[in-house]
């Protein structure tokens, strides 16, 4: 098969590199330095399978910025442009997956376009019914930043959606998820079929049931600490039911990154008209404990220093380990509130090129980071902090993602 691959992200490379084993693939992307980079098989991105695989011969791999002729001679078209959240608009910013369907189009492709963007439910029945097209389908995916092409290895699930009483498109949708596992190292996820509409829904659900399991224990753990108890002695307690797990469960300075506060502002949404409390209070939740957080660093720095001028040292934007993304991450919120209450702040993000963001200087030097610092604010903990421990605020009680 000739597959083309619109977006060279976490989705996009992960999706390339998978079917690059089996298929011939293009990936086009609008960034000139990283389709150089991936011709010369070095990721654009941080994720060591990526990186490992890019390494193999037997890839038939290509990068492109030539997305009409990759887009002509494809069988599979994957979408996977961003679809960042619109606070004005109140939903997701599509122009950039209708971009890619714009050149499809005047391509004159005859491919079926796969959706991997996420998108709000109901988006891609809308898209066949403007453009008037049938060969248009959505499938969602459930990957992680820094493990993206490890979770197209090994998937939870593979979902489909396709389109009733459509069988020549139907038929070309099992053939792509047939594709998909055979890419995959793991042969024994199940494959879910489902119409266009649920799948965009299983993508926002399980994106927003993510970010509600965050947040109990985020709220679990502002209470404990309020009340002088033991978080870590209350979770494992609890989580050690199997109907709740020993996963997902430390806490953090709130759910971020480029899906979750997105996904679940999308899901809100989409409730505009069907009752509801539960996705509300989720995203709502996230920006309580933010603001919990930063009263309890400006609180910790106050006592410390005895007086307001203080310096709040931020160490590490990223969330994850092997991740050098820190786009929407918490610890940008939680910083927004020190700005606000006019706090001086200095960040040490050996990832960040700039000598300042958002008007804060950026320390090169770990050790001068730390002597300059009043209180030192990580997500989670690091050996390389432990010298300095006192100084250190996190919530990570089991120190690990």
């Amino acid at each position: 098969m000739k597959i083309a691959v619109a977006g060279t992200g976490y989705v996009g490379l992960s999706n390339a590199v998978l079917l690059a084993q089996n298929n011939e693939v293009e990936a086009v992307d609008i960034i000139p330095e990283k389709v150089e980079m991936i011709n010369r098989r070095i990721s654009p991105i941080v994720d060591a399978e990526i990186e490992e695989y890019l390494k193999k011969d037997n890839l038939r791999l290509h990068a492109t910025l030539d997305g009409t002729a990759a887009y002509r001679d494809a069988d599979y078209i994957i979408i996977s442009a961003p679809t960042n959240y619109d606070e004005e608009l109140d939903s997701f910013d599509t122009s950039a997956v209708e971009a890619v369907i714009d050149q499809v189009i005047a391509s004159a492709s005859k491919a079926l376009i796969v959706v991997k963007s996420t998108v709000p439910v109901g988006y891609t029945q809308s898209i066949r019914e403007k453009y008037g097209i049938t060969n248009v389908i959505f499938s969602p995916e459930f990957l992680r930043e820094g493990k993206a092409l490890y979770d197209n290895l090994y998937p939870s699930r593979i979902v489909v959606g396709i389109p009733q009483n459509d069988e020549e498109v139907a038929e070309k949708a099992r053939i792509f998820a047939q594709l998909l596992k055979e890419g995959a190292i793991r042969k024994d996820m199940e494959i879910v079929f489902t119409n266009l509409t649920e799948a965009e829904a299983v993508k926002l659900f399980a994106n927003s049931y993510l970010a509600m399991r965050v947040a109990f224990f985020n709220e679990l753990d502002t209470y404990a600490e309020v009340k002088g108890l033991n978080t870590a002695q209350i979770i494992r307690g609890m989580c050690l039911d199997p109907r709740i797990g020993m996963h997902y469960n430390n806490p953090s300075f709130g759910y971020g990154g480029y899906c979750l506060p997105k996904d679940t502002k999308q899901l809100r949404a989409n409730y505009r008209d069907v009752p509801e409390n539960m996705v509300d209070a989720i995203v709502e939740a996230n920006r309580t404990r933010k603001d919990y957080i930063a009263s309890q660093v400006m609180d910790r720095a106050l006592a410390v220093n005895g007086g307001e001028d203080y310096t709040i040292g931020i160490y590490r934007l990223t969330m994850k380990a092997n991740s050098d993304n820190f786009r929407k991450s918490a610890i940008l919120g939680v910083m927004k509130r020190f700005e606000k209450a006019e706090k001086r702040v200095v960040i040490f993000e050996p990832a960040l090129k700039e000598n300042a963001l958002y008007g804060h200087e950026v320390i090169r030097s770990l050790d001068e980071f730390k002597q300059i610092s009043t209180v030192i604010v990580t997500n989670r903990m690091e050996e390389c902090l432990r010298d300095v421990q006192e100084k250190v605020y996190t919530r990570d009680v089991f120190c690990r993602d």
